[in-house]
């Protein structure tokens, strides 16, 4: 394959590149869900498969060429989730999930940091920056769960309202590890300016997206929705470019440009919008994360930065991460007065990592740079997996545990045991009324909430231009 892309030219490389890497994580996705997994997992293992240590099928050129992804791929992942800060949510919350999610969130960063700080012995910038990927969650596996078991109650309430501000806290603690570890690095003393300054800047960042967002919901007043879908992508990738200039994360400040944009305009069509679009960003950066996956040094032994081989740093890792945001979550509903099933379980759905987390990683590789953001990347990816493959299994038994569904037909749903004449129905009748009843309450097959915006636009499109050809043959 490397030799016939060889053979053309740089914009046919590319071109075939982008098919290869889109089809390949398409047809992985086939596989992982017959086997009820993310597709996610999908996209890094098709990485990896076509990647130099499996097929080689992309050229480097290519992965260097699309440096670019992860800055955009983690700006649509973060304006996604700034929909869900609406500010009457936010005040009915309270302090409470504030709490958990710091407990749950910052135990996981500070286990790791012991871990490899302390005991393994590894560099401070490498220690930090791990410690601080440690704190993120990613929600997809867990809510892909609630959706599939129908759960719901107090449990589920907390669970949804702690991943919606988990990566909230992941950026504020990323933000500051990395540029402390920029100063460590750089020889510099740490110091409380060290640590200050990047708080300080992620609030910057912050304002400067609200602002972003108050803008941009002023320039989608009556606009057609194609012309929205333009304005919005033209705002991320903008503030994107300013991030980039500045040499810091947008994840937050755009979080802040969404949370403006819905808390003004009350409108969460675009989002559907934008996340019909994005799916093949993100299946790209996702596959691109695969190929950097880099397996040669997954098994060395010959790190920079110690004599523990990497390998047994991955498994430290995935363990004390699980153990951090478990006793995290489990000390932060106690101290909050939680239910005792929420208490016990609510760390168990907290478990897998993805999106948001690769997207840093790959920040921070680019950061730290040489064999030291080569090892943080693979880490981070190579856990990611496993995150992925045993997440919605922990999520599910958390569900079950916690009482939030049932299996038996007579939780799903009630029905009456006699007919409306007064007779008594049989164990048959009985079960065909419960069918019946649950076949009343599931969604109709058609198309998804981002299709139905899309089909929305279309026919307001088609609406428009039958108005306008009717004005035209009046002036005829």
């Amino acid at each position: 394959m490397q030799e016939l892309l060889s053979g053309l030219s740089p914009v046919a490389r590319i071109i075939v590149s982008i098919a290869v890497t889109l089809l390949s994580g398409f047809l992985m996705t086939r596989f992982t869900k017959k086997l009820s997994l993310p597709n996610v997992t999908g996209y890094i293992v098709a990485g990896i498969l076509i990647g130099p240590y499996c097929l080689n099928l992309l050229p480097e050129t290519f992965v260097q060429g699309t440096d670019f992804l992860p800055d955009v791929a983690l700006a649509l992942i973060a304006f996604s989730t700034g929909q869900f800060f609406r500010m009457d949510a936010l005040r009915q919350n309270g302090l409470k999930v504030i709490l958990i999610t710091l407990l749950e969130a910052l135990m996981a960063s500070v286990l790791v940091f012991l871990l490899c700080y302390f005991l393994l012995g590894l560099d401070l910038a490498f220690s930090l920056v791990l410690s601080a990927l440690a704190s993120a969650t990613a929600p997809a596996s867990t809510m892909m769960t609630i959706r599939q078991t129908n759960a719901h109650g107090d449990f589920v309430n907390t669970l949804l309202q702690v991943v919606a501000l988990d990566d909230v806290v992941s950026l504020i603690a990323y933000g500051v590890a990395i540029s402390i570890a920029v100063a460590s690095i750089a020889g510099s003393s740490v110091n409380v300016k060290s640590v200050v300054t990047p708080l300080l800047t992620n609030l910057a960042a912050l304002v400067v997206g609200t602002l972003f967002g108050v803008v941009m919901s002023a320039f989608m007043k009556k606009r057609s929705t194609d012309n929205r879908l333009i304005i919005a992508l033209a705002m991320l990738t903008a503030f994107c470019g300013l991030c980039a200039a500045l040499d810091i994360s947008p994840l937050l400040g755009c979080m802040g440009m969404a949370m403006a944009y819905v808390n003004i305009t009350d409108d969460d069509k675009l989002f559907k919008q934008l996340n019909y679009w994005s799916p093949p960003i993100l299946l790209m950066f996702f596959v691109r994360s695969g190929v950097s996956f880099n397996l040669g040094i997954l098994f060395g032994n010959d790190l920079s930065f110690g004599s523990v081989p990497l390998v047994a740093i991955g498994v430290l890792y995935f363990f004390t991460r699980i153990l951090g945001k478990y006793f995290g979550a489990y000390l932060g509903c106690r101290m909050t007065g939680k239910d005792k099933k929420v208490t016990r379980y609510l760390g168990l759905a907290l478990i897998p990592q993805a999106g948001v987390a690769i997207g840093l990683a790959a920040l921070g590789a680019r950061t730290l740079g040489g064999q030291s953001g080569s090892v943080l990347e693979t880490i981070i990816l190579s856990s990611s997996v496993l995150y992925e493959l045993i997440g919605p299994a922990c999520a599910k038994a958390a569900l079950h545990l916690s009482g939030s569904y049932s299996d038996k037909l007579e939780d799903i749903v009630s029905v009456k045991d006699a007919s409306p004449d007064g007779r008594k129905l049989s164990e048959t009748e009985i079960l065909i009324e419960r069918i019946k009843a649950i076949r009343e309450t599931l969604p109709k097959p058609p198309e998804t909430e981002s299709e139905d915006a899309f089909t929305g636009a279309a026919e307001e499109y088609i609406s428009s231009y039958r108005q306008h050809a009717f004005r035209r043959r009046i002036k005829r």
